[in-house]
């Protein structure tokens, strides 16, 4: 797909919104030691979709929105897919300018898996936003027009933990402040797996509100995937993951591109057949086309053309044929509170305030 904006390139790239890919600036750990000091792990692992009693040996499947809030086209086709059982899930950016509105709709529908896609970035061109927080308080998240950065690098060029755990909490309790307990919690453009610090504080306050983050269980197969697709993964990071208290992903993916519709529908069939059993999420980016949407982005087509995928009678029976079980996230959290009664009953009753800087 042709990308027509002169900044859009970290925008929609796939390999920025693969969680747990961490892209840590230098690596002292060669994959082989990685992988070797993994394989013991590997031999006892059981799947998260075993652990929390989903079906033995099945695919089970979190169809997930990205980016709404960022435009009425998102919302628009977001709110459609939900109200009809579609998607399991889709994540809202608190710092955008059509969030409230997607919010006030969701409020409404408790029941719904609606989490926070936390902003580091403003991608676009000429469609901009800045953070939650006033920008003397996180002046490294910033250009210097006000805004976010444009891409990760930059972010993790500027930014100190500090700043972005600060920001993280200012988009959970804006979140809040608006009626939404959220249920879950990811990363746009991966900007939160870039340095180790900040995933730090990603999993801190996580695990802090109860919300769980978006998180993949990092077995030799997923550590040597991502490592061949260039992403150090060392000891360190291993180890935060490992720690990390909450129910993760077996695997992440999102949907494919495609030229046409056509391409991208029999892309995305070849993924889903392509899964080993387990809980896997696959993000996409639906948006009505409009004069608007198109403005915005040069990849308004791969939106609109995923806008029409779910609702697609073919896809459906697709599915079904495939015998794919569909989840959410919270789903997963009652499965498993159910299964670990410390980890309910250390829960916080009220998700905890930000802390005053």
């Amino acid at each position: 797909m042709t990308r027509t904006e002169p900044f859009e390139e970290n925008s929609d790239m796939r390999t920025f919104r693969i969680p747990l890919l961490l892209l840590v600036a230098s690596v002292s750990v060669a994959s082989v030691s990685v992988i070797s000091a993994l394989s013991a792990q590997d031999a006892e692992h059981r799947t998260w979709a075993e652990r929390l009693g989903y079906p033995v040996g099945k695919r089970v499947i979190i169809l997930h929105a990205d980016d709404v809030g960022m435009c009425a086209e998102a919302n628009l086709s977001t709110e459609r897919y939900l109200e009809a059982g579609r998607i399991q899930s889709a994540a809202v950016m608190m710092t955008c300018p059509w969030a409230d509105e997607f919010v006030a709709w969701a409020r409404k529908r408790p029941k719904l898996d609606v989490g926070l896609h936390l902003t580091l970035t403003s991608e676009w061109k000429y469609y901009r936003w800045g953070p939650v927080s006033p920008r003397k308080k996180v002046p490294g998240l910033v250009d210097q027009d006000g805004y976010l950065w444009r891409n990760v690098l930059m972010v993790a060029t500027n930014a100190t933990a500090e700043e972005v755990e600060r920001e993280v909490r200012a988009q959970v309790e804006r979140a809040l402040s608006r009626g939404l307990k959220p249920g879950h919690l990811d990363t746009h453009m991966g900007t939160l797996y870039a340095r180790l610090d900040f995933t730090k504080a990603y999993l801190e306050v996580a695990v802090e509100y109860d919300i769980p983050a978006m998180v993949i269980e990092l077995t030799p197969p997923i550590v040597k995937r991502f490592r061949e697709q260039g992403y150090p993964i060392t000891k360190e990071s291993i180890r935060l993951a490992k720690d990390y208290p909450l129910p993760k992903l077996d695997d992440f993916h999102a949907v494919p591109d495609g030229e046409t519709y056509e391409e991208l529908r029999e892309n995305f069939q070849k993924l889903v057949r392509s899964l080993s059993p387990g809980i896997t999420e696959i993000i996409f980016h639906p948006s009505d086309e409009s004069p608007a949407l198109r403005r915005i982005t040069g990849s308004w087509r791969q939106r609109s053309m995923e806008a029409k995928l779910f609702a697609d009678p073919e896809i459906k029976k697709f599915f079904e044929s495939e015998g794919v079980v569909f989840t959410d996230w919270r789903e997963m959290m009652r499965r498993f509170r159910e299964r670990n009664p410390k980890a309910a009953d250390s829960a916080p009753d009220e998700p905890p305030k930000a802390k005053k800087s």
